[in-house]
């Protein structure tokens, strides 16, 4: 009977850890409207002139400038096809989903 407990206090420690980690994620929060709950995309919101940061895992936030959202356009498109959330609702948020990855440049070898 103690090792059908340890198994299963393992398990939910795993479960518990995993849920944790995926919580801890770096997102991108509105900190225009602090009530937006998903309602637009984060496209959207920027159009309309809401500012965004970002904030890691260890709650070190970096207010996104003008120029980073253009660079981030061009690098990460997907990120602004996501739900836009308020810093109320940060639990909420998706997590910054990865790059494509880059394309490797042609050469004329053979």
């Amino acid at each position: 009977m103690g090792s059908k407990t340890l198994v299963v206090g393992t398990a939910v420690l795993a479960m518990v850890m995993l849920a944790a980690s995926a919580a801890l994620a770096d997102k991108m929060l509105c900190i225009s409207r602090q009530e937006l709950k998903g309602e637009e995309t984060v496209g959207a919101c920027i159009a309309r002139g809401d500012q965004f940061a970002i904030i890691d895992d260890k709650g070190v936030v970096r207010i996104l400038s003008p120029r980073e959202i253009e660079l981030m356009k061009q690098t990460n498109p997907k990120l602004f096809e996501m739900k836009a959330f308020g810093m109320k609702y940060q639990e909420l948020a998706p997590e910054i989903p990865k790059p494509p990855p880059l394309a490797a440049p042609k050469t004329g070898a053979m």
